[in-house]
């Protein structure tokens, strides 16, 4: 015992260890092995974690920082972001509705924009067609779907494209931040046109994919779902001009878009995938196609039950008649070309244009080509039709541009291509003839002429037939397309003369300033043509063709303009017209244009076929409508085996016996002269030297005299 009182505890034994601190059981066990592992291994597996451990804590960091940067992102364009209801209206500029003589829609041109609608107001079944059809999670992901991307980007790979081309994975919203062009509005001083813009928006790049999730994420955050939807059903294209779903309803289904049934709602939303692949109005067929598509996601997502997915495929959606019949296209770009260009083509208001157009007439143009090609044309012929109907005031009641007929925006050989008229331009020459006083039974011989043109030498114009048959009154002459006759007559009465009626009749194409003439060797247009034979009809006053009759801004009562065309100044006396109306007669009664006589009906008309038959022309009238037909190619080259009196004819027969399907017989406005008491007991042949009957040379020098005089 120590002297403190303490008792000294007794001494240890030590052992081997003495001085060591006894470890644990479990850190011993643990030294133990490494001093049994091998060197190298431990090395390495240290190296391991190390590097796990930099790489956690380098990308939680990172992974911060990026939250940090997306963050401030979407906050920065959440303060940009306008109401909602702001961004409701797709159109960069106006539409233009079409309506036809009897005030129905027929056509549409610019974006059509049918009116806001809202995701509450939307007919139920159209809003699940939309999200079943392009985002089945749109309800509960937060602007992206990784699971979407990921499934698109496995698909795209699959299928030997890259990570980004083909299936996009994109969610309703990022496909309204597309729409939105991530909130760049139209420059015009950034882009060359507002095509130009439209594809710079739909650009998809890896940079671009990112801006369009922040603009997405951001979006989430400032509007509810609804709302997105709501933009998404105003903004989204739906083919054939319609922004939105409301527009695109009217369009197809004359309808709106609270009023579509399943099977309707499923064509509009299987649009969304390709608009013009899929727009009825283009391909019916594949639109049902894709609509039975849309049907079946729809069941597979609770949509729909299987009776109703099974009556919505039975009973498959039909367009409204309008759409259906998609017509006029050629007629509504013409009339767009001719009205003025801030109310049509650059409009940025909505307007109403109410027309001349008749579809049943259209109808029958369409089909009366149909039916010549298919069953008289080659089917490896390249060859093209014109078609123009009208009233006899120059009202265009229908115009087909070329054999492609239920189309737009393409090239319109009834508006736009000139070409030579050949024969078809006579009966300008006798009208000049008619309006001195000269009688359909005076004489003109048929002989061998040549005139000498200053600059071009001697002119010697042959017939058809090669062949010369003597005196012979004008409406022979005119029956049976003679040219040395139609020659001396336009030389008769001066071709000045018959310049100006040309002119005062509406051909306002440059008229030939030598004796061809005569022979229609200056261009014009169907159009045109068409309008000058309508001033014969209608006993001799001009004719501006005109097909619109109203326009006025949607809303409004009050007509901008109303017709800008009709019946103008006299040109040739009615007797005059009435004269040259039966010698038109007597072409289709007994001449050159026989192929287009009328059952039970009086028709006149005139062929034309241009020198190595590069046009063929028939152009006639009833007493109630005129119609132009042209044939030929477009590269100029020759038909074959085609004039005037051939197909041209039987186009303007089909179309016409059509159009007067339920029209009572009239006759046609025309004078019956009597022919002269005496006639050549028989025809001779001119002599091929030249010679002139010097009684007719006397008279027509004469004639010329008073003429220059005057």
């Amino acid at each position: 015992m120590s002297s403190t009182g303490r008792r000294t505890p007794p001494p240890t034994r030590q052992g081997p260890n003495r001085g060591r601190t006894a470890k644990p059981k479990g850190a011993a066990r643990r030294a133990a092995t490494r001093r049994r592992r091998n060197p190298v291994v431990a090395l390495f597996s240290g190296l391991v974690a190390w590097i796990l451990r930099l790489v956690w804590r380098i990308t939680w960091r990172a992974g911060a920082v990026l939250a940090m940067v997306v963050g401030l992102a979407v906050l920065y364009v959440y303060t940009t972001l306008p109401p909602a209801s702001a961004l409701l209206d797709a159109r960069t500029r106006g539409s233009v509705t079409l309506l036809d003589r009897h005030g129905e829609v027929f056509a549409w041109r610019g974006d059509q924009f049918g009116g806001q609608i809202s995701a509450d107001t939307v007919a139920p079944i159209l809003k699940n067609a939309v999200i079943a059809t392009e985002d089945k999670r749109f309800r509960h992901h937060f602007g992206i779907d990784p699971i979407g991307i990921a499934g698109a980007i496995r698909i795209n790979l699959s299928e030997g494209r890259g990570p980004l081309e083909g299936h996009g994975g994109s969610t309703i919203t990022q496909q309204t931040a597309k729409l939105l062009c991530l909130g760049r509005p139209y420059d015009p001083n950034e882009w060359k046109s507002e095509a130009a813009y439209e594809d710079d928006c739909r650009r998809t790049t890896l940079w671009r994919k990112i801006k369009e999730a922040v603009y997405a994420m951001a979006m989430e955050v400032r509007y509810t779902k609804d709302e997105i939807l709501t933009i998404y059903l105003n903004r989204a294209y739906l083919g054939a001009g319609a922004r939105g779903f409301e527009a695109a309803a009217n369009r197809y289904f004359g309808k709106s878009a609270n009023q579509v049934n399943t099977a309707e709602a499923a064509m509009l939303a299987g649009l969304l995938k390709a608009p013009s692949a899929y727009a009825p109005t283009s391909d019916l067929d594949a639109a049902r196609d894709r609509a039975a598509v849309i049907v079946g996601l729809m069941r597979e997502q609770g949509y729909l039950t299987a009776a109703e997915a099974a009556r919505a495929r039975a009973n498959p959606a039909q367009l409204s008649e309008a759409a259906a019949a998609r017509a006029g296209g050629y007629f509504a770009d013409w009339v767009m070309e001719a009205g003025p260009a801030f109310l049509t083509r650059e409009t940025t208001e909505d307007v109403i244009i109410r027309t001349t157009f008749d579809p049943k007439i259209q109808k029958a143009a369409e089909e009366a080509m149909k039916q010549v090609f298919e069953n008289k044309v080659k089917e490896d012929s390249e060859a093209q039709a014109a078609i123009v109907v009208m009233s006899a005031d120059g009202a265009v009641r229908a115009m087909v541009g070329g054999r492609r007929t239920r189309v737009s925006g393409l090239f319109n050989r009834a508006t736009m291509a000139k070409r030579q008229t050949g024969s078809a331009f006579k009966p300008f020459v006798y009208a000049a003839a008619m309006d001195l006083g000269f009688s359909p039974y005076a004489t003109v011989v048929d002989e061998p002429i040549t005139i000498d043109v200053p600059g071009s030498g001697p002119y010697s114009p042959s017939n058809y037939d090669h062949e010369f048959h003597g005196r012979v009154t004008l409406v022979e002459a005119l029956t049976h397309s003679y040219n040395i006759p139609a020659v001396r007559v336009s030389e008769s009465v001066g071709r000045e003369t018959v310049r100006k009626v040309a002119e005062q009749f509406g051909i306002k194409s440059d008229l030939a300033a030598g004796p061809a003439i005569a022979l229609g060797t200056s261009e014009s247009s169907l159009l045109e043509m068409t309008g000058a034979y309508a001033g014969i009809l209608n006993g001799g006053r001009s004719v501006r063709p005109y097909g619109l009759t109203e326009l006025r801004l949607q809303g409004e009562e009050e007509p901008l303009m109303g017709q800008a065309g009709g019946m103008g100044e006299r040109v040739i006396s009615r007797e005059a017209a009435e004269n040259l109306i039966f010698m038109m007669h007597k072409v289709v009664e007994e001449g050159t244009g026989r192929r287009a006589d009328l059952p039970n009906r009086q028709a006149a008309g005139k062929t034309g076929t241009t020198q190595a038959a590069r046009d063929a022309w028939f152009i006639g009238f009833t007493a109630d409508y005129v119609a132009g037909v042209w044939m030929g190619n477009d590269d100029n080259t020759p038909l074959t085996g085609v004039t005037g009196g051939g197909l041209p004819a039987e186009i303007w027969r089909e179309t016409m016996v059509r159009v007067h399907k339920d029209l009572p017989p009239r006759p046609l406005p025309m004078a019956t002269p009597k022919p002269p008491r005496s006639q050549p007991q028989q025809r001779q042949t001119a002599p091929r030297d030249g010679a002139r009957d010097p009684v007719e040379r006397v008279l027509m020098d004469v004639l010329r005299g008073i003429l220059n005089n005057n």
